[in-house]
């Protein structure tokens, strides 16, 4: 009987050793941050989807980059400023789907997240000029 038992404290001697050799101690965990990634493949303009990605990624120096300095903002119909407003939007705001694409792919609609308003269904429409970039920006919530 003491055999086995000597035996069994072995067992869980060694299996103790080997579960703490995969640990460390003082360590920090990395944490993993949740990235927005979302399928951008039914944008078939290139414009709108560098666009569509920069908006997801809160990329603000690519996005800025496909608009022309004097790139009008309309939320709802309202004239907006898109610089001061994008500032506080990238990062905080992203489409959680894209739903539909009409239009040449410059008008997207979709579910939409603002970490200040929620989730609602939007749309975002697109005038591109002959430079190929963004003059033109609608934005408002969607019913379709």
């Amino acid at each position: 009987m003491k055999t086995i038992n000597h035996y069994l404290v072995y067992a869980s001697l060694i299996s103790l050793s080997l579960s703490a050799q995969g640990q460390t101690t003082g360590t920090p965990v990395k944490t993993i941050k949740k990235i927005n990634v979302m399928n951008t493949d039914k944008l078939t303009n290139p414009i709108v989807k560098k666009a569509i990605d920069a908006l997801q990624a809160g990329n603000h120096q690519a996005w800025f980059a496909l608009f022309t300095t004097d790139a009008e903002l309309f939320d709802d119909g309202n004239k907006m400023n898109l610089k001061s407003f994008f500032e506080k939007a990238l990062g905080h705001e992203r489409f959680t789907s894209i739903d539909k694409v009409e239009n040449n792919s410059l008008d997207v609609y979709g579910k939409f997240h603002s970490d200040q308003w929620g989730d609602f269904k939007t749309y975002f429409r697109f005038v591109i000029n002959a430079d190929g970039k963004i003059s033109r920006l609608d934005i408002g919530q969607a019913s379709y």
